[in-house]
């Protein structure tokens, strides 16, 4: 959608009167226009505002740099890991109890204490997570990411960091 297609709700407005249609009756010949000029000849470009600044110059541009190979992560914390009273701690389990939701990719972050060894098989971990985990005697294992390569298919469109 572009500045020049906003409009009125349908119906907010009647029917312009039709102009142009001959010389036999109002509105003929030179259908209200006056004589020559640019606006007698339908040049005038989308967006101009007689010479004023543009709209789409005025606005300020977007600053900054969306990156669309980013990876998201949805974290979880070492101290609610130890409080779900389980040693076997899956993706799928967090899903269950609610913590996450369905398809995210999981990291372990190294927030609080854990008092028994944990076996966890998530995404990612951080290293004070991993260092406190293998400390605890558990074991970590990483789940392959859902994508191939190094980094993940292109999100958003072409016109995202125009």
């Amino acid at each position: 959608m572009r500045v020049d297609q906003v409009g009125p709700k349908h119906g907010a407005r009647k029917s312009p009167k039709r102009v142009g249609r001959g010389i036999g009756g109002k509105g003929g010949k030179t259908a209200g226009r006056g004589t020559k000029g640019q606006y007698a000849r339908n040049t005038v470009a989308r967006g101009f505002e007689g010479g004023q600044m543009p709209l789409k110059q005025r606005v300020p541009k977007l600053k900054g740099f969306n990156n669309p190979f980013r990876v998201e992560y949805q974290a979880i914390n070492l101290d609610t890991l130890d409080s779900l009273g389980t040693t076997e701690i899956t993706a799928q389990l967090l899903v269950q109890k609610g913590l996450i939701r369905k398809g995210n990719l999981v990291k372990v972050l190294g927030r609080g204490k854990i008092g028994k060894a944990l076996n966890v098989s998530v995404h990612a971990v951080s290293k004070t997570a991993q260092e406190a985990i293998t400390a605890a005697g558990g074991t970590i294992t990483l789940l392959p990411k859902p994508f191939r390569g190094v980094r993940p298919p292109a999100q958003g469109s072409q016109f995202t960091n125009r």
